[in-house]
């Protein structure tokens, strides 16, 4: 089997798809995508095509040394954003060629169903709690809200005790039984992350995600060791080699790769591994589409350590497929089970895939300061 064609789609809202032709006609399908650089990355992976025509799709693991290793420069966003796309239409291909799952081909299955969080939306304290019941009551046993943004390096105690009291809303109205992850975007110093997490114990979350930007891991050591809340980070880190230093210091005890900007699913795999001997968890970053989603799953099937799915819950369901798969995703009770179809374990509607396509043009929100100066998103 020989790869003959790299073909991209930019789809609504904001996604990039691949999908990688093969001469037995047999195609995988993944998402490489950097969010507001959609076009950049486009332009990665067709610079990476003449290295991938003509050759063995079932040779993933070498391909994705050749396309990581054959340029003198290594890593970053935009590349391995692009690799991980790539990577995942892979795995998609060889679990079609042999018709299995490829958790099957990862180890196989440590669980029959997966486990879900929902993002939990209100402007208000009220209307996080009555976000939070809907969510309950549609079978989610956790749910993860957003600190306001922005937030100064120093801010009020107002600001701290707004915070607190959507946290708190959330639990009077859910109970003990739920979990709530807290996500701050590492929009927050290390000083206010501290202050913030001394306000939210009170309310036990399941952890706090981003405590701070991820390039001073020190930084979030000295976080880690403020709280009794536990620490997770890994979005914005790329390959195994990002994740070493935060999993050797223990700055996070869940480790959140996202899997089309991490490298991959098996690069994914591995940093689990990694996490795993300081018992350490693993929990996807997924705010993007259902082929992403997709791929998390055939991770997560197989990963002794995963611990929980995060799952954007949009309300047009755009996330879990609907429009985009010819059979969605369906969560029941908090969970989604373990897919049982050859590769991914989805089949694409393509006809809808060009009915969404865009310019690409998508950008990130910016936020500013009352003084003008810009603050993070």
């Amino acid at each position: 089997m020989k790869i003959t064609k790299l073909e991209l789609f930019h789809v609504k809202p904001r996604w990039l798809i691949l999908k990688t032709h093969t001469d037995e006609g047999i195609c995988g399908f993944g998402e490489p995508i950097v969010e507001g650089k959609a076009r950049t990355v486009e332009m990665a992976i067709k610079e990476l095509e003449p290295v991938l025509l003509g050759q063995d799709p079932m040779q993933i693991e070498h391909l994705w040394q050749t396309m990581y290793r054959g340029a003198f420069y290594r890593g970053g966003p935009i590349l391995v954003s692009a690799i991980s796309g790539i990577e995942q239409s892979l795995w998609d291909i060889k679990g079609k060629a042999y018709n299995v799952p490829v958790y099957e081909l990862l180890g196989g299955a440590c669980r029959t169903k997966i486990r879900m969080y929902a993002h939990c939306r209100g402007e208000s304290p009220e209307e996080l709690a009555e976000a939070a019941r809907k969510l309950k009551a549609q079978g989610f046993t956790a749910v993860k809200i957003g600190i306001d943004a922005p937030v100064l390096n120093v801010d009020s105690m107002a600001y701290v005790e707004r915070q607190a009291a959507r946290l708190e809303a959330i639990r009077s109205a859910t109970g003990p039984e739920m979990d709530i992850a807290i996500d701050f975007h590492g929009r927050v110093s290390p000083a206010m992350a501290i202050r913030l997490a001394k306000a939210f114990e009170p309310f036990y979350p399941m952890f706090l995600e981003e405590p701070c930007l991820p390039e001073n891991v020190d930084a979030m050591v000295r976080i880690a060791n403020s709280t009794s809340i536990p620490i997770a980070t890994g979005e914005r880190l790329y390959t195994r080699w990002g994740f070493r230093e935060v999993i050797e210091k223990q700055a996070a005890v869940i480790v959140q790769p996202d899997l089309c900007h991490c490298g991959g699913i098996l690069e994914a795999k591995k940093i689990a591994a990694m996490a795993e001997l300081y018992y350490g968890s693993i929990a996807p970053h997924n705010p993007l589409g259902p082929i992403s989603l997709a791929s998390c799953l055939q991770l997560d099937a197989c990963t002794p350590n995963f611990l929980i799915q995060e799952h954007p819950t949009l309300d047009e369901k755009w996330d879990l497929g609907v429009g985009y798969l010819k059979q969605p995703f369906v969560i029941e009770d908090g969970y989604i089970e373990v897919p049982k179809g050859p590769g991914l374990g989805i089949e694409v509607n393509e006809d809808f895939l060009r009915e969404q396509q865009y310019a690409g043009d998508w950008e990130t929100p910016r936020y500013y300061y009352e003084d003008g100066s810009l603050a993070e998103w």
